[in-house]
């Protein structure tokens, strides 16, 4: 008797697995989605009251408190910061100061990187350990040293002075993750291309700067936003209202004894936005830059 043996479908194994086995993974998907969404629901908790309060009236405020609903749509604290801080001036000094300190303080990250990580330096290991130790001292231990020399050489109240501070400080940081990175670079790369006659500004430039594109990037992004969000040291060494950032210019709302809670939301609320429209353009650059990282 002739049997017939019909051949097995690809997918046949796949979709005889038990039921329960998909049930109990789906639910789990679920779960994490549900657990997720929770955690972004609480994080927007405080940008909620933010908004909420950032169009109500200093009468609503005071006699309602921060968790009642407006009576009018009241947008005279949108216009007050506007004009009282001069918000485009603001706006260009933050847009200034971070913009520039990100660019230098990725090319400055990127060439100390480069020397420690793929040249021939001396006591590598000591290097990178005080760029590391360098990370994790406070703002409040270097203010005054800042300030001092910075009144010596004569930047104080200057926009150039902030931006050589946190270049110094980011490339910290940017140095010792990028000298971490190129110490697995592979070899095989770096020597066809000295086997090609390429010196060490091409094997940078040709070589190196390509594959660690996608985590410049991510730098770009952080060094921007950490930046813009510095508040200590610009409140410090810019005292002059033409020089100041956003941070600065929020707190300056608010006095010794009082404080337009209204006036506050409003200006915070607008001095968001620019951050978060840089996020969102940058989105999928950051996406990229990271799932590169986890790639490599």
């Amino acid at each position: 008797m002739a049997v017939t043996l019909t051949p097995a479908r690809p997918g046949a194994t796949r979709r005889s697995r038990p039921a329960r086995d998909r049930h109990h993974r789906g639910a789990s998907r679920w779960i994490v989605l549900a657990l997720v969404t929770l955690g972004a629901l609480v994080m927007l908790v405080p940008f909620a009251f933010m908004l909420l309060n950032a169009f109500k009236s200093p009468g609503d405020y005071s006699t309602g408190g921060p968790l009642s609903w407006p009576s009018e749509f009241y947008t005279k604290g949108l216009r007050t910061y506007w004009t009282e801080v001069d918000f485009p001036l603001k706006l260009w000094n933050s847009t200034l100061i971070a913009g520039s300190v990100a660019v230098l303080g990725v090319v400055v990250s990127l060439l100390n990187a480069y020397a420690l990580g793929i040249g021939r330096v001396r006591g590598r290991l000591w290097i990178v350990g005080l760029f590391l130790l360098a990370n994790m001292l406070p703002q409040e231990a270097l203010i005054y040293p800042l300030y001092f020399v910075a009144k010596e050489v004569g930047l104080y109240n200057t926009r150039l002075a902030v931006i050589i501070i946190f270049t110094v400080i980011q490339s910290a940081f940017g140095t010792y993750l990028l000298a971490s990175v190129l110490g697995t670079f592979p070899r095989s790369l770096l020597e066809a291309a000295s086997l090609d006659g390429a010196g060490r500004w091409t094997v940078l430039w040709r070589v190196v700067f390509p594959n660690l594109r996608p985590t410049l990037a991510v730098l770009l992004i952080f060094f921007f936003i950490w930046t813009w969000n510095e508040f200590l040291i610009p409140l410090v060494m810019l005292i002059d209202n033409s020089t100041q950032t956003i941070p600065v210019a929020l707190a300056s709302l608010q006095g010794d004894r009082l404080m337009d809670a209204p006036t506050t939301n409003a200006g915070a609320l607008i001095s968001l936005v620019p951050a978060i429209l840089f996020f969102l353009i940058f989105q999928r650059t950051l996406s990229r830059g990271i799932t590169a990282g986890a790639e490599k």
